[in-house]
């Protein structure tokens, strides 16, 4: 995955990799398929609504039925959870939690932070995602700093679509397309389901973990940002393989990935709380709670 960057050396190292661009390409994308919004006006795509964790990216989310005065999301990914990276298998849900993010104008300039109060679920099994709830309403945010959280879409990921990586620890978007969707996704003890590929123009690095991928058509985020192919190794950690139905592995060296998420809004309710046994939903669940 795109590794969560902790102190001062690693952020040095990694902004000195993003400036001279040294994540390679390795496939061509394949021809497009015709897009359901691309008659529609696209959205300009800015960094209002995105956060900087200590470590990686992420943004401040609602679902369709979020309302103004419910406590604001921040998503992210699972394996920049504060605690360390959950175990395969492992769900993590209603835990305590303290944990601050910078909030970012359309600039990518700092407004100020916003606190967490719980996980409300993490894991890196099926997907890689983090939700944190926070001490803050969306009205709360929208009157003290301006700032509109940004609405996760409810329909798969389409072929084609144009999108943009927007890295908020970085304050950088990446801009390129969806080349298509790989059924199993492994990386060490990792498993991940039906995840977004890239083209070759998105060369992601450590610390754009956790950021929201936007169509570029609808402003809405239609994924999360989790991880690439950094040195060609097949299935290992920061080396991600395409698993097929018999188990062959791919490898697309230099190629990024992320989680779809247009499922999660199904898993919430009113007031933003969460319910895995909503219709629909399909989360994995922690052990002592599958049925």
């Amino acid at each position: 995955m795109n590794r969560p960057l902790v102190g001062t050396l690693a952020t040095a190292v990694l902004g000195a990799a993003a400036l001279v661009g040294t994540v390679g390409t390795a496939h061509a994308a394949p021809q497009r398929a015709a897009h359901p919004q691309a008659h529609h006006k696209a959205k300009a795509v800015d960094f209002a609504g995105t956060v900087a964790l200590s470590n990686c990216s992420g943004s401040v989310v609602k679902m369709p039925t979020s309302q103004p005065d419910d406590p604001a999301l921040v998503m992210s990914n699972g394996h920049c959870l504060e605690s360390g990276m959950p175990g395969a298998g492992e769900v993590v849900v209603d835990q305590p939690s303290s944990r601050s993010f910078t909030l970012l104008d359309k600039s990518a300039g700092n407004l100020g932070r916003i606190k967490a109060t719980r996980i409300v679920y993490a894991t890196m099994t099926d997907t890689d995602v983090s939700l944190y709830q926070t001490n803050t309403t969306y009205a709360q945010i929208q009157q003290k700093y301006g700032i509109k959280p940004l609405e996760l879409a409810t329909e798969h990921p389409t072929k084609g679509a144009k999108i943009s990586v927007v890295s908020g620890y970085w304050k950088k978007t990446y801009s390129c397309g969806v080349d298509g969707f790989a059924p199993t996704l492994k990386e060490g003890d990792w498993t991940w389901k039906d995840s977004v590929r890239y083209t070759p123009e998105c060369k992601i690095i450590g610390g754009t973990s956790g950021s929201p991928v936007i169509d570029n058509a609808t402003g809405k985020v239609t994924a999360i940002n989790n991880t690439s192919n950094e040195s060609g190794e097949k299935c290992t950690l920061n080396n991600p393989c395409e698993v097929d139905e018999k188990g062959n592995a791919t490898v697309h060296q230099g190629i990024g990935y992320a989680q779809e998420i247009y499922g999660i809004p199904k898993c919430f309710g009113a007031g933003n709380k969460l319910d895995l046994n909503a219709a629909g939903c399909a989360l994995p669940k922690p052990a002592a709670t599958r049925r």
